[in-house]
């Protein structure tokens, strides 16, 4: 039992599961802003167990398929998967898990989202092939998160309609993560050179994948306006954008062509305050407007 519980965590590890953080708190924002405030605890958990099963399905799919570039990535190559500390059955294992939670959070939500799932599966899971022939597959990526916005907001409603709030928001997550799997993506610009793999970095160089990047957050604000406007938000979201603006300033100060050793920090750190500072200001702005 100790042994499953060990690869259970050093699989969780490996998909980086704490990175969930990134696209649940939009998924929340859409399923609040659907309900007009607390959507009951059965579609909360439903929307939460759903996440979390489509995102560790992608996530271990995507250690699956790029096994054969990880084990020879220096970055990667002592990765679960590539040392061998975590099986294939196991990991395969874990993904039909993954998939059982997905499916079965679906079906309980309701009839609509069940119908769509395989469809959003296909989704998720076809990111993980982009890099082999695009050099937009950081926006895959971001529309990979970004469809968890309407995903919730269909959980809420059983329906699409009036849901243009969740697919700006849904915009605005595939501008804002794509745009820092760009800078992601510089940590591996030679090797997917040497391995004719696609990404911005490798195809343009440094400097202009700064550039795109900065422009998508551009983008990101945007759209998140847009959001917040369809959605009748009050000032506190307002605010909680002049703050996210800020935000995305200093990430793109602290990465520059000649200094790409703060990466980390730009990746996690900053991105994981934005996405929980909004989804917070669109709670607060809610009980503020239902009082």
């Amino acid at each position: 039992m100790r042994s499953f519980f060990s690869r259970l965590f050093t699989v969780l590890d490996m998909i980086k599961f704490h990175h969930t953080v990134f696209a649940l708190p939009f998924a929340f924002l859409a399923m609040a802003w659907a309900a007009g405030g607390w959507p009951g605890w059965r579609i909360c958990a439903g929307v939460l167990l759903a996440m979390v099963g489509a995102r560790s399905a992608a996530m271990t799919f995507n250690r699956l398929a790029d096994r054969k570039f990880d084990v020879l990535n220096p970055r990667t190559s002592r990765w679960p998967l590539s040392t061998g500390a975590v099986s294939l059955p196991f990991a395969w294992g874990f993904f039909a898990a993954s998939l059982a939670l997905y499916f079965a959070a679906a079906w309980l939500l309701n009839p609509l989202c069940f119908a769509l799932s395989p469809l959003a599966l296909a989704v998720v899971l076809g990111y993980s092939y982009t890099k082999r022939f695009t050099v937009l597959c950081h926006l895959a990526l971001g529309f990979a998160d970004g469809i968890s916005a309407p995903g919730a907001w269909i959980a809420v409603t059983g329906t699409l309609a009036g849901s243009a709030p969740a697919w700006w928001l849904c915009a605005a997550l595939t501008a804002w993560v794509g745009g820092f799997d760009f800078l992601y993506a510089l940590q591996d610009c030679d090797f997917d050179r040497r391995q004719g793999l696609y990404s911005w970095p490798a195809r343009f160089g440094v400097p202009s994948t700064l550039w795109m990047s900065a422009g998508l957050h551009v983008l990101t604000l945007g759209a998140l306006a847009v959001a917040a406007g369809l959605a009748g938000a009050g000032m506190i979201v307002w605010a909680a954008l002049a703050l996210t603006a800020l935000a995305l300033i200093y990430e793109h100060l602290i990465v520059t062509p000649s200094d790409l050793s703060r990466l980390g920090a730009a990746f996690f750190s900053v991105n994981g305050y934005i996405s929980v500072g909004l989804f917070l200001a669109g709670v607060a702005d809610l009980w503020i407007r239902s009082r």
